[in-house]
């Protein structure tokens, strides 16, 4: 039954006392009006429990900004746009993405701009700048939980090459401090085809500060390159922003717990207040972390992937690309929440920290 208001209440309780429950929770459908992201199609959820997210609709259904108890839990940045906007060279992703609470990365491609066979592939693929079609939204009552349930279909695809269909389904419920991203990648066509997938998730103030601790079971952890060798050993703690900050990339191998799934959270002792990521390893077996301590650009992320961000030919040498044969799909499963409490699960109570 959920539990608002430190009571818990039945579905009866609560239809006694609302006159309809979106008073408390729901789903809205919106669209940008203005500026560069205007016509960008976009769900806003709200939980009841102060947990607030947007949907971008049109980019992948990806996760944009997000607040639990009035505190954002997401960078933004306000090169968002519109997929009409996306420039897929080099590192034109850039100049539309607007960070946000998850932005996906792939389908085909993530990580640095490459090049194998004869193909260009831009900073972290087209996946982000993808929008959704057969959306669909639903809040109901399952039993005793009141569910919030956004579904929908992103396809990526050209003549004489990939067909890849991703199936999101977005999930939470009344009360919630979480959310759910279940999804489904088939190829559809009929070639085999190297797949990639990033979950992209990126923390700003006041989740990231000088106070803020990052919390992981490691059972490995590599930096990308010399700037990130660097900083090896202090990788779990952040500094005050630096305009001459060169990012530094860590890769992850977190210990998984017995459900197959994996925990890292950014926790700032100073105010009890921050969030994590779960994600299952069988899929995800690589946490990128990305500690970006710039001024204006003061992030860490947090990005399970399917493979570390390297060229596409020495993932190849290394056994490390993925094949999914004509029909064949993978299933993809991540859970972003708030923490409140020392590392606490604002709903649960169950200590990740």
């Amino acid at each position: 039954m959920p539990k608002l208001f430190n009571q818990t209440y039945t579905p009866a309780e609560l239809r006694r006392l609302t006159g309809t429950l979106d008073q408390l929770a729901g789903i809205r459908l919106v669209e940008y009006a203005d500026g560069k992201a205007r016509g960008l199609r976009a769900a806003d959820v709200y939980t009841g429990s102060g947990f607030r997210f947007t949907v971008w609709l049109d980019r992948s259904m990806d996760i944009g900004p997000a607040e639990f108890a009035g505190k954002p839990l997401a960078w933004l940045h306000p090169a968002l746009g519109t997929p009409a906007q996306y420039e897929p060279a080099g590192a034109g992703w850039l100049r539309t993405f607007g960070g946000g609470l998850m932005t996906t990365g792939g389908m085909t491609h993530i990580g640095a701009p490459d090049q194998e066979g004869g193909e260009a592939f831009g900073v972290h693929g087209r996946g982000s700048h993808l929008p959704a079609q057969a959306v669909a939204a639903h809040c109901g009552w399952n039993g005793d939980t009141y569910e919030l349930v956004l579904e929908g279909q992103v396809r990526q695809s050209v003549l004489f090459g990939e067909n890849l269909l991703l199936i999101r389904r977005i999930t939470t419920k009344l009360g919630a401090s979480s959310l759910r991203i279940d999804d489904r990648l088939i190829n559809e066509g009929y070639q085999p085809v190297n797949p990639m997938l990033l979950y992209h998730c990126n923390f700003g103030f006041p989740v990231v500060s000088r106070d803020t601790e990052l919390v992981v079971d490691d059972l490995d952890v590599r930096p990308r390159d010399p700037a990130a060798a660097a900083g090896l050993g202090q990788q779990n703690t952040f500094q005050p922003p630096d305009p001459d900050y060169a990012e530094q990339v860590f890769f992850h191998q977190v210990r998984p717990e017995a459900d197959g799934f994996a925990t890292a959270s950014l926790i700032n002792r100073a105010i009890d207040f921050g969030a994590y990521v779960r994600y299952r390893t069988a899929e995800l077996p690589i946490l990128v972390q990305w500690k970006m301590m710039g001024a204006g650009a003061y992030i860490v992320g947090l990005e399970p992937a399917t493979n570390p961000l390297a060229p596409r030919q020495a993932l190849r040498q290394a056994g490390l690309l993925k094949t999914l044969a004509p029909g064949e799909e993978m299933s993809f499963a991540v859970e972003i929440g708030a923490l409140a409490g020392n590392g606490v699960p604002a709903e649960s109570g169950r200590n990740v920290g």
